[in-house]
């Protein structure tokens, strides 16, 4: 299913104040920061600060996301999952029901393709391989991230730091994936299943590389795997990533740790190429340029040599005129 839905229930204005029934914390809400099929997310102020609140009338969702909170925390990647701070539920007059939410960490930065849009694509390798080494913890904690997508994405700093949010698609890592958003799922591109696992999260690793590129989601047309194979050909960027891509995208990898290490090997060589390039568009010059220092030098000794004769003849004159 798409994380397209809003529940009625879970809609709160701005300015009203949440009061939690078992601890008593108070939040108000500031502004809605996003909405999808597990409830909506809420930018709260509270006695700490600002924080994001998220609430639903899914009681089981909200459980299973706050558990999932709980064991990232524990995993070593600390940008896989913003922090926890509260957990309670809220009685809404409007509605007339209880309303389970949790409150944690309110990550503060652009979303991924912003930020790509900003500085330019020269950062895309950067944050990718950032994503790879949280997505190795995350798998190795035998997790899933399930709806991994751009969305799902923020970059904060300075230096530039991408953080993982959302973590409503995490799944147990053999199970069937809770959530996902079509261009960034296997199974919509019939190149796989919805089983989570971590060549999963690697395809739409492999998706979120060409979206960041293009910067617009497209439709499924025809062959998949001939339309992508298309789609990385038509640019330069995706191309020279051309085996990378492939990898994730056709199932290769079998780790996240596999794939950064890929990536790590074409930045480095492609880094070390473009040095070359440079080396041997700058030598010519600098041939050409010693030859004009050369030309230079040689022309202005010969003034010299004239100069210092013109002026040995000048005195050659004045002493003869002395002379007489």
């Amino acid at each position: 299913m798409m994380n397209t839905s809003m529940n009625k229930a879970c809609k709160v204005l701005p300015g009203t104040i949440i009061k939690g029934k078992w601890h008593g914390n108070t939040y108000r809400i500031l502004k809605m920061l996003g909405c999808g099929a597990t409830g909506s997310v809420y930018l709260i102020e509270s006695s700490k600060g600002y924080a994001a609140l998220k609430i639903s009338e899914n009681s089981m969702g909200i459980t299973s996301e706050v558990n999932v909170l709980k064991r990232l925390a524990k995993v070593q990647g600390s940008c896989l999952g913003p922090s926890l701070i509260d957990v309670d539920d809220w009685f809404n007059t409007a509605s007339g029901k209880m309303l389970p939410f949790y409150v944690m960490e309110y990550v503060k930065g652009e979303h991924f393709i912003q930020f790509i849009k900003n500085n330019g694509a020269i950062w895309i390798d950067v944050l990718i391989l950032q994503l790879l080494s949280n997505l190795e913890e995350l798998h190795q904690s035998g997790w899933v991230f399930g709806d991994l997508k751009p969305d799902n994405l923020i970059v904060t700093g300075p230096p530039p730091k991408i953080r993982c949010i959302d973590v409503g698609g995490t799944t147990i890592n053999g199970r069937s994936i809770k959530e996902f958003t079509e261009f960034f799922d296997r199974g919509y591109w019939e190149l796989g299943t919805r089983k989570a696992e971590p060549k999963y999260d690697l395809f739409a690793v492999g998706m979120i590389i060409i979206n960041a590129v293009f910067q617009k989601r497209f439709s499924k047309k025809g062959n998949s795997k001939e339309q992508l194979m298309q789609i990385i050909n038509s640019h330069p960027f995706l191309n020279e990533r051309k085996q990378v891509l492939t990898k994730a995208l056709f199932g290769s990898y079998s780790s996240a740790l596999e794939m950064k290490q890929d990536l790590l090997h074409h930045v480095s060589n492609a880094n070390l190429q473009r040095k070359r390039n440079v080396q041997a568009q700058s030598k010519p010059k600098r041939t050409a340029n010693n030859r004009k220092r050369k030309k230079k030098k040689s022309k202005g000794l010969i003034e010299t040599l004239v100069i210092m004769v013109c002026l040995a003849f000048l005195y050659s004159l004045y002493i003869f005129a002395t002379l007489l």
